[in-house]
């Protein structure tokens, strides 16, 4: 299968690295430190969403900004070991111009640079949950990528491992290909299913990118 883009938007944890076991690590340390039980803590979707979302699912509204603090402290201090590259990552984005992608991420700018710095990713255009009001589902962060590159929404390619991100590049109207390194194919929508970005290949044309899927 091949794709004409002009822009390929990628989230972070779960689709160019893996961070899981650290994420996990570190909020389930946070949710101790504020007296949050593990049924309650069990009944929140973490994976593809900002902290700020999260925090305000568990706590009072009052609690919020200070937990958020804390959480992103816990999480950016287990970075050093706590993340690796998944497949077909360093391959891909090589193949791309640094202005034809973007890294469309749930998590605060500090937190995903130290994250991407690990691995040696540093992208052109980074959209964190510092720069948007709404965070995904909601099509905002994807939009926002699309509009700082120049590119057409219809235009650009969604890469994304989480329901949550999948369901934003829908609402932008984004071609959405899910990765199926975090949740089982049956839980995610999409127009294209791969098993994670070695499946991915890119040649950069005048002004777009081609995209092949092996299938």
């Amino acid at each position: 299968m091949k794709i004409q883009a002009e822009a390929l938007l990628f989230d972070n944890d779960g689709t160019l690295v893996s961070s899981l076991e650290s994420v996990y690590r570190c909020w389930t340390r946070w949710a101790r430190e504020y007296g949050i039980t593990a049924e309650e803590f069990a009944r929140v979707e973490l994976h593809g969403r900002p902290a700020a979302e999260i925090a305000a699912d568990l706590l009072p509204p009052e609690q919020v900004p200070g937990a958020v603090a804390r959480i992103e402290e816990l999480e950016v201090s287990d970075v050093a070991g706590g993340v690796r590259l998944l497949p077909g990552t360093r391959e891909l984005l090589e193949s791309l111009p640094a202005d034809r992608w973007a890294v469309v991420t749930s998590a605060t700018r500090v937190l995903a640079e130290a994250r991407l710095a690990e691995v040696g990713i540093r992208p052109g255009l980074l959209i964190a949950a510092d720069d948007i009001t709404r965070g995904k589902p909601d099509p905002e962060p994807y939009l926002l990528a699309a509009e700082k590159l120049g590119a057409a929404p219809a235009r650009c390619v969604v890469f994304e491992d989480a329901p949550a991100g999948l369901q934003a590049g829908r609402a932008a109207g984004m071609t959405t290909v899910a990765l199926a390194t975090t949740h089982a194919a049956a839980e995610l929508s999409a127009d294209v299913l791969v098993k994670d970005l070695s499946a991915v290949s890119a040649q950069a044309t005048s002004g777009a990118v081609e995209i092949t899927v092996a299938g």
